[in-house]
């Protein structure tokens, strides 16, 4: 262990737990949901720490726990049957309501400009962050291990005990939501004003 540049886990928190926290917050998008990855890391960090190579920064070290923490929590609530979520006839009847009976889009694509340019945006990226919590749980779930967490398709299928076939079914009904929702919030609504 490198002692020197992992630092005394007394100092962990006031060095690293806004960063960790911050970071949590932004890839759970609930506060207890966050404080309770941040404690596991630190936890875990402990139980860790003569592991520990010195080849990354203590951040780094933390903020590599802190993701797998976060993947876990996403599988553990993936497992659990929710109750409020629409059925998959719900599901399907939303995604066959963006196109019309020749299989082609009922409504007209808007212009998304510059999407690079969009990202830097606080604005676009609050936005973003509201329609996320717009999708169905399990499919922002899905979409937060896939798409920001970059987990591997396979470890998902087999993680969540789903098919690859219906792990792009949700992707592609998660894919459909945001962009119904940046066109209606970011797209359109800047069209309209």
């Amino acid at each position: 262990m490198n002692e020197n540049s992992l630092g005394s886990p007394d100092t962990w928190l006031d060095e690293h737990g806004a960063a960790l926290y911050k970071y949590a917050l932004m890839h759970t998008r609930d506060e207890h949901k966050a404080e309770e990855a941040v404690q596991e890391t630190f936890l875990a960090a402990l139980q860790a720490r003569d592991r520990f190579s010195g080849g990354a920064s203590a951040r780094t070290w933390l903020i590599g726990i802190l993701k797998h923490k976060i993947i876990d929590m996403f599988r553990h609530e993936a497992r659990e049957v929710a109750l409020d979520e629409p059925d998959e006839v719900e599901q399907e009847a939303a995604v066959e309501d963006n196109f019309a009976p020749d299989g082609h889009w009922s409504m007209r694509l808007a212009d998304w400009g510059d999407p690079l340019r969009a990202l830097e945006s606080s604005q676009f990226l609050a936005i973003l962050q509201r329609c996320l919590e717009s999708l169905p749980p399990r499919l922002a779930r899905l979409f937060w291990l896939r798409e920001v967490m970059e987990e591997d398709t396979e470890a998902i299928c087999k993680e969540l005990a789903i098919t690859p076939t219906n792990l792009w079914t949700m992707l592609h009904r998660g894919r459909l939501g945001l962009r119904q929702c940046l066109d209606r919030n970011w797209v359109g609504a800047a069209a309209r004003g």
